[in-house]
């Protein structure tokens, strides 16, 4: 492709259109305080966009994927995927979380084929889909170990193959790369953004990094310290869409850093 940016579904589906209408989220604190999370959010993301959603520490990143997975309700408003209310979690919305939740007594094809196993997939099919995605993210020479003789990018890349054999409408990123060494995280970094190229899935994407958000992101969302709101909607373009390290070296991709830098600072009330 031409551009980073071109936020196109994998087959065109609309189904797949995230609208957020008037979204907010308070807890109940054991104490019985009241904490708005996040106050009223309204954005439409269309299919095969990937969305970075940054900001400072406690602002909502977290909250607001939850949310989307449908592991806790909103406040107010409603969460839509294809015009349908988002009630609970469903297969067709794939998490990806900071540490692997891989199963250590699977080896990494059966963790793989987990998905597609609970759904009644044959068992021939089942592992030409596991082998295709281990292949994808450059672990075909290790299906047959277990979780545990793995690094901590491989167990990484082994969970975004388990998601992707899921085939999700959504996939959700909530900083998988942040507990990786800085060489192992740009590594993932390339090979999530090539893998993002060929499905052309719809990402949600939290990261503290700013740099990752700019290079992986076709749109990156900049919320407020709590309670969050979205204070800066920057669509991502960087032209040819280069995915090395020259690309952080871009006049376009520094400039891009430093607005959202600074809207992070300003959202904390900070001086960069």
């Amino acid at each position: 492709m031409s551009e980073q940016t071109r936020p196109v579904g994998s087959d065109g589906d609309m189904s797949a259109v995230v609208t957020f209408d008037g979204v907010s989220k308070t807890y109940v604190t054991d104490s019985g305080d009241l904490v708005q999370a996040v106050t009223e959010t309204s954005l439409t993301v269309q299919p095969g966009e990937f969305v970075c959603i940054v900001g400072p520490s406690g602002c909502g990143k977290s909250t607001v994927m939850d949310m989307l997975a449908g592991f806790h309700e909103p406040t107010t408003g409603e969460i839509r995927l294809g015009g349908v209310r988002v009630d609970g979690p469903s297969a067709d919305r794939g998490v990806v979380f900071q540490q692997p939740n891989l199963f250590p007594w699977m080896t990494v094809r059966k963790n793989t084929e987990l998905g597609p196993r609970l759904r009644g997939v044959d068992a021939g099919e089942r592992r030409a889909v596991a082998e295709r995605f281990l292949t994808m993210v450059g672990l075909e020479a290790f299906m047959d170990r277990k979780p545990y003789e793995l690094s901590g990018g491989m167990q990484q890349r082994c969970q975004i193959a388990r998601v992707l054999a899921n085939d999700p409408r959504i996939i959700l990123m909530d900083e998988p790369f942040g507990a990786l060494d800085a060489l192992t995280r740009e590594r993932m970094q390339a090979e999530l953004l090539q893998i993002w190229r060929e499905k052309r899935k719809t990402v949600f994407f939290i990261t503290h990094d700013v740099e990752e958000a700019i290079f992986l992101g076709t749109r990156v969302l900049v919320m407020s310290a709590r309670p969050g709101r979205v204070v800066l909607d920057l669509p991502v373009r960087l032209g040819d869409g280069r995915s090395g390290p020259e690309m952080r070296s871009l006049p376009q991709f520094t400039a891009l850093r430093d607005q959202v830098a600074t809207a992070i600072y300003a959202a904390q009330g900070a001086v960069p």
